[in-house]
């Protein structure tokens, strides 16, 4: 049965279900209490699971003294029965007790899953101004299986909690001294174990923070995968990609050395325990203390509790490891919403686009497109015309200081929830007042950020292709008719990727498109592009990457499926530039100049020095004419 994981509403609205991030400890106690029944469940079943297992001593004992000794075939008969019930119980529950826990593990790892899914959709591209790619997915991939196990064995502690209670009252029952040895020890191996928790600690974040340094290193090199072959630098990021890999291994061997250390201690002092017991149990019946069922009732039980000690040892690890965890999960997770709640109020159709800053004014229904020498000036004003902040920015690490120890970690801890702080408050306060870019009069500020992207669609030189169908990549939500994906197909000069991919529209492509050229790949986003068919597009450099004839081509055909829709293409290219209805240039950030692209190669040497690449020539009579 399909019942995991279940439905999430964090970050949606409905506040409760939203994670207590204020610190690592309340996360946890967060996510036991989202998982209360199941908590609870797995709980009693372990209970009903240990509890028989340690009866099984004194049913033993008791066998022998009221049947064995006694010569009593009857009582031998009933504890027998009893034997077999308790075994019966414990092993049924046990059946049941893996069952619930594994749900319950299963929900934790895909519910974390889709708890930074979902911040990530929330925060959109401000995610990677925030945090590392890497320590996202290292979250998201390795930090649930941490917050599963430390469920499980929160459970699984419980009940052998429950257990060693019951064998402490059954022996001191049977004789005060030895049960008194039997309640002190575990509090004794947990002292002394203590001092190997804190080393342990900062090995395994360590190693958790130069994994996620790793993960992060993968991801660039796999995205950048065809460009290092370009130019030859496959050996020198492979190289360091080793590096890394050994840096990590050498983190991992520090860290098993720690836990090997704590396990050491326990399996020690636990023979020490199992063996003093022994030896007291037997001076007890030497002495006439004790009957022979009784001790084998103890030398049981000091078998048996090597166990529960066990068990204790594992939760103290597996609750450091979630710890660390929890701190990196909670870097994520704790990102406030950029977008202030506004009035529920809809952007004009068919209006002006004004951006105040450089001075452009978009008229509603024309191809517009914007000429600059510096492509980052047009990918800003692109960004701000569908309220983006730069995407260029560092991101900050989660937390700082992992490499360090002492005050100097401290204090690099702080300088990087510092930086993370001050990122966040100055994302707040550009995205809290006027943008600076309206439609129709109406700022983008003052709308929902969802009516924003209903509205305006930006589709830049970073868009990238998901591992899919060709009918995914170019109608992901699946609105469109065969007819209309084709139009969006031809108007980008996209047909021969149809030819090409084995299927047609089911066939399959690799993830971001690794299969297709990078003009092809260009030209299948400049088709989902179109096939969404918004009120105004943005496009940014849309032909960079294709041949001249393509180029033509895709010019044409954009101006024709595009007429009477807001378009505005930030590009330099004369073939586009021919089909423009209006094209302005950008210099230094502002507008000094507009019309056609014909009257602009007459009259403007600025605008010829950028797009003829003839600085300060005077255009021949063809050009004045044809624009190019």
């Amino acid at each position: 049965m399909r019942d995991f994981p279940p439905d999430l509403t964090a970050y949606t609205g409905a506040g409760r279900r939203d994670p207590d991030t204020s610190s690592p400890t309340r996360f946890l106690w967060w996510l036991i209490r989202e998982q209360w029944d199941l908590m609870l469940a797995a709980s009693a079943l372990s209970v009903l699971w240990m509890v028989p297992v340690a009866l099984t001593p004194w049913v033993f004992g008791r066998a022998v003294d009221a049947g064995i000794v006694a010569g009593d075939p009857g009582q031998v008969a009933l504890w027998t029965g009893v034997l077999l019930l308790v075994t019966v119980l414990g092993a049924g529950s046990g059946v049941f007790y893996h069952t619930v826990v594994v749900r319950s593990w299963l929900v934790a790892l895909y519910g974390t899953i889709s708890k930074v899914t979902n911040k990530s959709v929330q925060l959109g591209h401000l995610l990677t101004r925030r945090a590392p790619t890497g320590e996202v997915l290292s979250v998201a991939g390795s930090d649930g299986d941490q917050f599963g196990g430390f469920l499980e064995i929160l459970s699984r502690a419980l009940g052998n909690l429950v257990a060693y209670a019951a064998v402490a009252a059954i022996v001191l029952n049977i004789s005060v001294p030895l049960g008194l040895v039997v309640l002190l020890v575990a509090p004794l191996l947990v002292i002394t174990s203590a001092p190997l928790l804190r080393p342990l600690s900062r090995a395994q974040d360590q190693e958790r923070t130069r994994d996620s340094e790793l993960t992060s290193m993968a991801t660039d090199i796999v995205a950048g995968l065809r460009i290092l072959r370009g130019i030859g630098g496959e050996r020198i990021f492979g190289g360091n990609y080793a590096g890394q890999s050994q840096r990590v291994r050498g983190a991992g061997v520090r860290a098993g050395m720690w836990a090997a250390a704590v396990e050491a201690v326990g399996v020690l002092l636990s023979g020490l325990f199992v063996v003093a017991l022994m030896y007291l149990g037997v001076l007890e019946v030497r002495e006439g203390e004790l009957t022979v069922g009784q001790l084998i009732t103890f030398l049981g039980y000091a078998l048996f509790l090597v166990q529960p000690i066990r068990v204790f040892f594992e939760f103290a690890q597996k609750s450091t490891r979630a710890l660390i965890a929890a701190r990196k999960t909670v870097g994520v997770l704790d990102q406030p919403d950029p977008w202030p709640a506004r009035p529920e109020r809809t952007l004009p159709r068919g209006a002006e686009l004004y951006d105040v800053e450089s001075g452009l004014r978009v008229r509603p229904g024309l191809l517009t497109m914007v000429v600059s020498a510096d492509p980052d000036a047009s990918a800003r004003l692109a960004d701000r015309l569908g309220r983006y902040l730069p995407g260029d920015t560092e991101p900050i690490p989660l937390k700082g200081g992992e490499e360090l120890t002492g005050r100097a970690a401290k204090r690099a801890r702080r300088e990087a929830e510092r930086r993370r702080a001050e990122r966040i408050r100055e994302d707040a306060e550009r995205t809290a007042g006027p943008w600076g870019v309206q439609l129709g009069g109406v700022d983008l500020s003052e709308v929902p950020i969802e009516e924003v992207r209903r509205t305006i669609l930006v589709s830049d030189r970073n868009a990238q292709l998901f591992a899919g169908t060709l009918q995914e990549a170019i109608d992901p939500h699946g609105r469109l008719t065969r007819a209309q994906a084709e139009r969006a197909l031809h108007a980008a000069a996209a047909e021969d990727v149809y030819d090409a991919l084995p299927g047609g529209w089911q066939g399959v492509l690799d993830e971001r498109g690794r299969g297709l050229s990078g003009g092809q790949r260009q030209r299948l986003v400049l088709a989902r592009a179109l096939a969404t068919d918004p009120e105004v597009l943005v496009l940014v450099e849309p032909t960079s990457a294709v041949d001249a004839h393509t180029e033509a081509r895709i010019a044409e055909r954009l101006a024709r499926v595009r007429r009477g829709r807001t378009t505005v293409v930030m590009t330099v290219s004369p073939l586009l530039l021919h089909h423009a209805d209006e094209v302005a240039l950008l210099q230094d950030g502002v507008v000094t100049e507009h019309g056609t692209h014909a009257e602009l190669v007459a009259r403007s040497a600025a605008y010829r020095s950028v797009v003829l690449r003839g600085a300060g020539n005077e255009p021949t009579p063809e050009e004045v004419s044809h624009g190019h």
